[in-house]
């Protein structure tokens, strides 16, 4: 295996290493062994990532002894929901997976969302490894061990807590993303970016460095994880962007893909921050252009009014009772909560 990896351990109530590389998926095999004892492992992918990398992993699963057997679902956000869900259980029921058995996650956020509530909850909980193939997933959805799928009335309902024995990172693989993809994936990171200075001064020295701008939203996101692990606090900073964000994915049927939708949320937070006095115009323009720069966009606006947005942010899973919870930006590095009346909402957001 190389020498030159990036490894962050998180000590979470499983402690587990995300390593960052390239051209490493090849030697998945002596890494998974590492913290899982030879068995059959249930690779669970999509069509497109099948394609492009199973054969690769398997291989390399196999050398090691492992035996492995693959359940792959049509690409998308609309996979994301309990009939594929339970036709997962089904496949690892019927290739008989016990408890010392595991499964490998091998795709992007959908991917790594649907297999860890899978292991999450099948035989009441078995290993996994989340192997990330999006840029987004990288930076963040496969860290932290949140697990969930859709419903119809929302996204990410149902769910559960459940940390991977592993997470490898492959950042060769961005390569093959559609360029629509990876501009997803800096929609997340620009989240990243009003969270944490490293980010944030990172992005405008040099945009291009994505091995150390997957190591810095990691490492950030681990230092949120360690401290919150259950989202009982300052894990929920991690929502910066995303209430909005949700809402315009149920209202475009998730066709607009998450990490454009949390793009486009940014900008809608940072427009009420500057509203209601977290921030003044200069901060504004400054935060403004970095999320832009990210996105490589102009303005970018949601075909959505602010007022289908607000009711749409209501069947968000951040709501509680009458109240929903905003993570509103003060400047670089200092986000913090506000909570608002559901009925204040459209007025709180509006500009």
């Amino acid at each position: 295996m190389q020498e030159n990896l990036s490894k962050i351990c998180v000590n979470a109530s499983t402690s587990y290493d995300v390593i960052i590389g390239r051209n490493i998926l090849k030697d998945t095999g002596e890494m998974v062994c590492s913290v899982i004892n030879c068995c059959k492992i249930a690779l669970i992918t999509d069509d497109i990532v099948d394609e492009l990398f199973s054969s690769t992993v398997i291989s390399s699963l196999e050398s090691k002894g492992f035996t492995v057997v693959k359940f792959a679902f049509k690409n998308g956000e609309e996979s994301k929901n309990l009939s594929v869900y339970g036709e997962i259980l089904e496949f690892l029921a019927k290739n008989e997976l016990t408890r010392t058995d595991a499964v490998v996650a091998l795709g992007g956020g959908v991917v790594g969302d649907m297999a860890g509530f899978a292991s999450a909850t099948y035989l009441r909980g078995i290993s996994y490894v989340q192997i990330p193939t999006t840029l987004l997933a990288q930076i963040d959805s496969s860290v932290g061990g949140k697990t969930a799928i859709d419903l119809p009335s929302g996204k990410n309902l149902v769910g559960a807590f459940c940390q991977p024995k592993l997470v490898i990172c492959d950042v060769s693989v961005i390569d093959n993303l559609p360029f629509d993809t990876y501009l997803a994936g800096m929609g997340e990171m620009a989240k990243y970016a009003l969270l944490d200075k490293k980010v944030f001064d990172q992005i405008n020295k040099d945009i291009t460095d994505l091995e150390r701008l997957i190591y810095l939203c990691v490492d950030y996101k681990r230092s949120i994880v360690e401290e919150d692990e259950f989202e009982g606090g300052k894990r929920k900073l991690l929502n910066l962007g995303h209430t909005p964000a949700h809402g315009i994915e149920k209202l475009s049927y998730y066709q607009v893909p998450h990490g454009k939708a949390v793009a486009q949320g940014l900008e809608i937070i940072l427009k009420a921050s500057l509203k209601h006095g977290y921030i003044e115009q200069k901060t504004y323009e400054t935060l403004l252009e970095t999320v832009q720069k990210c996105t490589r966009a102009r303005g970018v606006k949601a075909n959505y009014s602010i007022d289908e947005i607000a009711v749409a942010c209501l069947a968000d899973k951040k709501r509680s009772g009458e109240y929903i919870t905003l993570i509103m930006v003060y400047g670089v590095g200092d986000c913090r909560p506000v909570k608002i009346a559901v009925k204040d909402i459209k007025e709180y957001l509006s500009c």
